[in-house]
C-alpha cells in the first residue's frame, strides 16, 4: 500500500455526538446588516440548558445535525452556520426564553420565501430538546428583499391601461365569491362594469373549482369586458386570480 493511501488504527475521523452550544452558541457574535435575524420563544425540555436549546435551534435550522459527520470538514461551517447570539428569559414565564439567531444570507435561495421559511421554521419544530418553540419575530435585510422581483408594474401603468386619470379607480370583488357558474359570474362582471365600475376582480378563494373552471371564467369575463366597453365607450378591466398548482408555479 502506498504511503498516500495507508491508514492506521486510531487515526482519522471520530464520529460522535457533541453539545450544540459548543459550535452554535456564540454570544460574542456581532450581527451583520446582511444577516437574517430570528427571535424564537423557546421552552427547553427538563434538564436542557437554554444555551443548548438556542444553539440547537440555530443548528437544526442551518448546517447542524444530531451527530458529528466527517463531511463537516469539506466546507466552512463557520461561514454558513446559524448562530444563537443572545438569550434572555421571558418576564413572568417559567422556563421560557427568547433566543436570537442570526443566519448568513448565503444559506437562502434568492427570491424564495418558501426556501427561507422551510429552513427557519421547518423540521426544527419537532426537535426533541425543545418542549415548545415559536417564531416571534423575523428581520429580513434589504439585501435579501431586493432579490424578490415584486409586481411587474405599478399604479401608473394601471391608469395607462384603463385610461383613467385624476381620480381614484373604482372596482369591486364579485360576490358570492364561491358557487357561481362561469356564465353567471361573467354576468355579474358585466352588470358591475356597465353600471360604472372601472374594474372587477376575483376573490382569492376563486381558482379553478368544479363549479367554475378558470378557462370558462376567463371567456365569460372577457365577454363582459368587451360588451361593457362597447356600450360605455370606456376601457374596462377584470383581475383574474391566476394561482397555479405547485407543479405549475
Amino acid at each position: 500500500m502506498s504511503p498516500q493511501t495507508e491508514t492506521k488504527a486510531g487515526v482519522g475521523f471520530q464520529a460522535g455526538v457533541k453539545d450544540y452550544k459548543l459550535t452554535y452558541y456564540t454570544p460574542e457574535y456581532e450581527t451583520k446588516d446582511t444577516d437574517i435575524l430570528a427571535a424564537f420563544r423557546v421552552s427547553p425540555q427538563p434538564g436542557v440548558p437554554p444555551e443548548e436549546a438556542g444553539a440547537a435551534v440555530a443548528a437544526e435550522s442551518s448546517t447542524g445535525t444530531w451527530t458529528t459527520v466527517w463531511t463537516d470538514g469539506l466546507t466552512s461551517l463557520d461561514r454558513y452556520k446559524g448562530r444563537c447570539y443572545h438569550i434572555e428569559p421571558v418576564p413572568g414565564e417559567d422556563n421560557q426564553f427568547i433566543c436570537y439567531v442570526a443566519y448568513p444570507l448565503d444559506l437562502f435561495e434568492e427570491g424564495s420565501v418558501t426556501n427561507m421559511f422551510t429552513s427557519i421554521v421547518g423540521n426544527v419544530f419537532g426537535f426533541k430538546a425543545l418542549r415548545a418553540l415559536r417564531l416571534e419575530d423575523l428581520r429580513i435585510p434589504p439585501t435579501y428583499s431586493k432579490t424578490f422581483q415584486g409586481p411587474p408594474h405599478g399604479i401608473q401603468v394601471e391608469r395607462d391601461k384603463l385610461n383613467k386619470y385624476g381620480r381614484p379607480l373604482l372596482g369591486c370583488t364579485i360576490k358570492p365569491k364561491l358557487g357561481l357558474s362561469a356564465k353567471n359570474y361573467g354576468r355579474a362582471c358585466y352588470e358591475c362594469l356597465r353600471g360604472g365600475l372601472d374594474f372587477t376582480k376575483d376573490d382569492e378563494n376563486v381558482n379553478s373549482q368544479p363549479f367554475m373552471r378558470w378557462r370558462d371564467r376567463f371567456v365569460f369575463c372577457a365577454e363582459a369586458i368587451y360588451k361593457s366597453q362597447a356600450e360605455t365607450g370606456e376601457i374596462k378591466g377584470h383581475y383574474l386570480n391566476a394561482t397555479a398548482g405547485t407543479c405549475e408555479s
